[in-house]
């Protein structure tokens, strides 16, 4: 057996080469590439602060060879990392050793060694390494992901937005709407929510033990270690939270979390609904030659593709809630459970990541059942019922809605011409009565076609 077939996880597994992009950032090597990252940073912050005299100013040398160690931090550095955490069992410990043992030839650096974690706890370096990844992650893979599949839904409605198409209100024929008009609908969902998603702020912390800067204080009792720390985080392109216990309390997290749930639930919505659509024939789907859609029924192409994203969405949303609900929840100052969950973050993206991408290939493959369409609009007529007697209360006629209601409820047998016999005797000026005689299932969709080509 290869290793993806002993995968735990499809993400590790059947989907292995969808989520490569995503391993460097939320694996535990991006993880710990990250607590690298930051504490190199915080001591160099130390050493650029003419205050600290303890710990002098970095030669450029030195300086270059610290960021060095960021930038070609590889696979085999963590290894080494997860092997001093073996003796330490602790994590972010292993990585002070590590430091320690890489710097000790550079005598600059290695003086100044017990300066790296200087004042920190564990979760000063793990909140920012995991914000950081959320960054990172978000701008890099996520967002863009998400503003893809948004432009190709965008791009559609614009295509299809002449296309009349009969809607259903509860799975009932209801008043006719254009094709683009639908998916329009869904593209300024996503729009929306992903402004504000690009809107929420990621936050960081580096104050201690309790988050009141203990070690800093009796220390340095002169510097200002609230104003030191908002310019270091600040510097990582995070945003300073001046209140905390032990640990960030995740807050900012739980609002990003809930918003890419939304924007997944707003993505299984759509799912389900071009999943209907391909069921009623108003979608084909581009047929591959040997491609297999039932293992006993050769007729078949299923809809897998919106089915695949619909759940993997279920699943990503259903961590993503997990994580929103628990994350900002801890014990007084601080307990082990926020570390547990976090580690599960990754997952939560891949799936959703996963998802995203089934879902534009599926979109690729439609191509419109014009006629399929036009057949239900045609086998429709009732749905006029609304603009007859809509017009018919403008013009003071009695009990217009009990008329249409009386004619067309529950009536599979209305045409064309039914209809027409039912306006041409409505005692209403010739200029409405010409409006509703020229009107079809096929042109009473409003502005629908305006709103889709505004999209």
């Amino acid at each position: 057996m290869t290793d993806a077939l002993n995968a735990l996880s499809p993400l590790d597994g059947r989907y292995a080469n969808r989520v490569n992009n995503l391993r460097p950032i939320f694996s535990e090597y991006g993880l710990i590439k990250k607590r690298v990252l930051i504490e190199i940073n915080w001591l160099i912050h130390l050493s650029a602060d003419k205050d600290i005299k303890e710990i002098p100013r970095f030669s450029k040398n030195s300086i270059q060879a610290l960021n060095e160690c960021i930038a070609k931090f590889n696979l085999k550095d963590a290894k080494a990392v997860k092997l001093i955490e073996q003796t330490t069992n602790h994590d972010v410990k292993a990585i002070e050793y590590w430091l320690k043992k890489h710097f000790k030839r550079n005598v600059e650096i290695s003086n100044v060694s017990e300066f790296i974690h200087f004042a920190c706890t564990s979760e000063d370096i793990n909140n920012l390494s995991y914000a950081l990844m959320i960054k990172d992650g978000l701008n890099e893979e996520i967002i863009p992901m998400i503003e893809s599949l948004y432009e190709e839904i965008r791009k559609l409605s614009k295509k299809y937005s002449n296309i009349s198409m009969l809607a259903r209100t509860h799975g009932q024929t209801a008043s006719p709407t254009t094709l683009g008009k639908e998916l329009a609908n869904i593209a300024y969902r996503l729009r929306r929510q992903l402004t504000q998603l690009k809107k929420q702020p990621i936050l960081g912390k580096i104050n201690g033990a309790v988050g009141n800067f203990n070690a800093h204080q009796i220390s340095f009792p002169q510097k200002d270690w609230n104003k030191f720390s908002k310019e270091f985080i600040e510097k990582l392109g995070l945003q300073f939270n001046p209140y905390t216990t032990q640990i960030e309390p995740h807050d900012f997290l739980a609002e990003i979390f809930n918003s890419l749930a939304l924007i997944n639930t707003i993505l299984i919505d759509f799912n389900r609904d071009i999943w209907g659509y391909i069921s009623m024939g108003y979608f084909n789907q581009k047929l591959k030659k040997n491609e297999v859609g039932s293992s006993t029924m050769p007729h078949k192409v299923n809809p897998i593709d919106f089915e695949n994203s619909e759940g993997n969405l279920g699943l990503a949303n259903a961590l993503f809630r997990h994580l929103s609900e628990k994350l900002p929840v801890s014990r007084y100052q601080r307990d082990l459970t926020d570390s547990t969950v976090l580690r599960n973050i990754g997952i939560a993206f891949g799936y959703s990541y996963v998802a995203y991408q089934a879902c534009q290939k599926g979109l690729l493959k439609l191509e419109v059942n014009i006629k399929k369409i036009n057949e239900d609009l045609n086998n429709s007529w009732e749905v006029l019922a609304e603009p007859i007697q809509t017009i018919m209360r403008k013009h003071g006629i009695k009990n217009p809605y009990e008329k249409l209601k009386n004619l067309t409820r529950g009536n599979k047998n209305i045409t064309k011409e039914s209809l027409q016999n039912f306006i041409a005797k409505l005692a209403i000026p010739e200029s409405d009565k010409k409006i509703l005689l020229n009107l079809s299932p096929f042109n009473y969709t409003g502005i629908a076609t305006k709103l889709a080509k505004k999209i």
